[in-house]
């Protein structure tokens, strides 16, 4: 599963570089969700700490490097964006930009999270970006959580209001997770036990 300790591995894409933004608050909880889990590592991507490329510029840059290295080494992925305009964050497609070509989310499970102000939530935003992500070969999983009126589920704290929405955010870690240990954790131990035979 990508590392020397057999454990999973997720990376997790914040989407936006404001401060405390409310797409940070709400990938706050799935990071908690996956660091309480002791079957996993979390690498957390915070774009605000790189010094990314725009597209086109082929120029080495230290940090698209290491940002392919986290992703690639990745069992999983969650990706969570604000709606800006109708659609996905620049910040995630520049993120996505970066992560080379071919693609290291090529063959990943990615699971979506977005946020929105208004009343119908982010929906757009995720159908957009569920298309980029498949494009590129990630394996989008269905039900993506998109969270309406995120200005008013969140306190002044941070700390989610509702609990019924607190368990669908959460919700994003544990079924990537599930869909880890139920589809991709048997098809690895089967190619390492083929590999061992066939040596």
């Amino acid at each position: 599963m990508n590392n020397s300790e057999g454990q999973i591995r997720i990376a997790t894409i914040l989407g936006s570089v404001r401060d405390s933004s409310m797409t940070g608050r709400a990938l706050r909880l799935v990071n908690e969700e996956l660091r309480d889990n002791d079957r996993v590592a979390l690498d957390f991507i915070d774009p605000d700490n790189l010094s990314l490329p725009m597209p086109g510029r082929s120029i080495p840059n230290s940090d698209a490097e290491r940002l392919q290295e986290t992703v690639g080494a990745a069992t999983g992925v969650v990706i969570a964006t604000p709606e800006y305009h109708g659609s996905y964050s620049s910040v995630i497609k520049l993120v996505i930009d970066n992560l080379g070509f071919p693609s290291v989310l090529g063959g990943k499970p990615i699971a979506l999270l977005g946020v929105a102000a208004g009343a119908i939530g982010a929906i757009k935003a995720l159908e957009h970006l569920r298309s980029v992500c498949s494009h590129v070969g990630g394996i989008v999983l269905p039900g993506p959580v998109s969270v309406a009126g995120v200005n008013r589920v969140f306190d002044e704290d941070g700390h989610c209001t509702d609990p019924a929405i607190e368990k669908r955010i959460r919700g994003v870690a544990t079924r990537l997770v599930d869909y880890i240990e139920g589809a991709i954790c048997p098809r690895i131990a089967l190619e390492e036990l083929v590999r061992s035979q066939s040596s």
